[in-house]
């Protein structure tokens, strides 16, 4: 079986906020896409990262462990790391994972966006 490809898109969405939508498998490809794509929004000045799951139905091991070195160095540098749009096997996984005891999850990305940074155009 081979696994579906990922696809991303990411983008400046306000001064040092960035967002980053993924469809597809979220494993050891996966993961490093969206942190190649998180690296990226980091070195165009985005300290805090909204990470939409909205199109992703899957996420294995490697994929969280990555989602958590991305989730580290934002912190470190005061930044933080949220997601959106969570399949209810997703959100449970990062529940038994720890990630949302240090990251924000949002039901949608219109809530995500206007708690995060005030706006919901774009």
């Amino acid at each position: 079986m081979s696994d579906p490809q990922i696809d991303l898109s990411a983008r400046v969405f306000s001064e040092g906020f960035g967002l980053i939508t993924a469809s597809g498998y979220i494993n050891n490809e996966g993961g490093q896409a969206v942190a190649d794509a998180a690296t990226d929004l980091v070195g165009r000045g985005c300290k805090s990262l909204l990470v939409d799951l909205e199109g992703t139905r899957i996420i294995n091991s490697i994929g969280v462990s990555i989602l958590l070195e991305i989730m580290e160095k934002l912190m470190e540098g005061g930044g933080e790391l949220a997601f959106c749009s969570l399949t209810p096997t997703i959100a449970k996984t990062f529940e038994i994972m720890g990630l949302d005891q240090y990251a924000q999850v949002f039901s949608d990305r219109e809530t995500a966006l206007s708690r995060l940074i005030g706006t919901v155009d774009g």
